[in-house]
């Protein structure tokens, strides 16, 4: 019973990942391309403490789900108001 439960708990963290990178890559709009990149940091760091690396996961979530996509949202919001200044 434990096995089956830690499989489809793996299964659906790597279905997030998938689902959540193929999103980021088919999205046009940066914004939305950085919240998505911020859903698959907290997906990648969901699978890793699952597969027993919460030290990695912590890492990850960290800089993956919150640093990044908010470091792309300031760079995307002063490229945005640089096109309206001109």
């Amino acid at each position: 019973m434990r096995d089956a439960l830690d499989d489809a708990l793996l299964a659906a963290c790597l279905l997030l990942v998938a689902a959540a990178a193929t999103a980021a890559a088919l999205c046009r709009d940066p914004a939305r391309q950085a919240v998505l990149l911020s859903l698959l940091g907290l997906g990648l760091a969901l699978l890793f403490t699952v597969l027993q690396a919460p030290d990695v996961g912590l890492s990850q979530l960290a800089v993956g789900s919150a640093v990044t996509p908010l470091m792309l949202l300031l760079t995307v919001r002063k490229v945005r108001r640089r096109k309206r200044h001109e």
